[in-house]
């Protein structure tokens, strides 16, 4: 597998699975990791990522859904040639097919109601509130300039079926912003979990998902506690992270 000048081959510490990423461009956090466990891809669904980056999310999703098929949408050229560098490099070609496009352009291109689940990590940064990043790369997956909380929903509600799903992270700060334009979409919330670095801290994100066509009851989920009070990380995190006993 080719890895260029600029990049790097980082471990994702499970299954063997590895993942080349830029070492100046934007790179994938925890946020990543929460959602696609969050997401929870059934053995059947037809999952679109919105977004995918260096395609980290259907990765993940695939490593844990071992029948579930993937197209992942990337508006940069160059992170959709990484992103099918790195599906290929996990033998998952198969089942992840990257797209080189704009998602909001997605649904004429790959059909209308086509999927039964999708997932989106926006950009946090709202226009005009938040210092733009200087590379482009970086730019783009932080900021919502080149796509707003509006995008997501109309895109989402063009490419899922009803009763599809949408499993996003957000910021806590903007949860309702999201919801509202969700609603807005005739996507409903259905469940929503706070993400909390320890227990006695306010929440930082929100793990939500809305289901097109669905009913208006929310359901609260416990809260994801990251960290334990003396810091180390919590048992939930563990799971998520799918670290072994010894390992941390």
């Amino acid at each position: 597998m080719m890895i260029y000048e600029g990049e790097r081959l980082d471990t994702l510490q499970y299954q063997g699975l590895r993942i080349i990423q830029k070492e100046k461009g934007f790179r994938f956090g925890t946020d990543s990791v929460l959602l696609a466990d969050f997401a929870s891809p059934k053995p059947d669904d037809r999952v679109v990522d919105m977004g995918t980056g260096t395609g980290i999310l259907p990765i993940l999703m695939a490593s844990r859904q071992e029948k579930a098929m993937f197209t992942a949408l990337e508006i940069q050229e160059d992170m959709a040639e990484l992103a099918a560098r790195n599906a290929a490099l996990n033998g998952l070609e198969d089942r992840i097919k990257v797209h080189a496009c704009d998602f909001r352009e997605a649904a004429k291109m790959l059909g209308y109601g086509r999927f039964s689940l999708a997932v989106c990590n926006p950009p946090y940064g709202k226009t005009g509130g938040t210092l733009v990043n200087v590379r482009d790369s970086e730019r783009i997956a932080r900021h919502e300039g080149e796509c707003t909380v509006e995008d997501v929903a109309k895109t989402a509600a063009a490419l899922l079926k009803v009763g599809g799903r949408l499993a996003v992270v957000y910021p806590a700060p903007r949860a309702l912003e999201m919801m509202t334009a969700l609603r807005e979409c005739h996507m409903e919330p259905k469940r929503i979990r706070t993400v909390h670095s320890q227990a006695d801290k306010e929440p930082k994100l929100v793990l939500m998902d809305a289901v097109k066509g669905g009913g208006s009851m929310l359901h609260w989920l416990p809260p994801l506690i990251l960290n334990n009070d003396d810091g180390t990380p919590s048992d939930e995190w563990k799971r998520i992270y799918r670290v072994q006993e010894g390992q941390e």
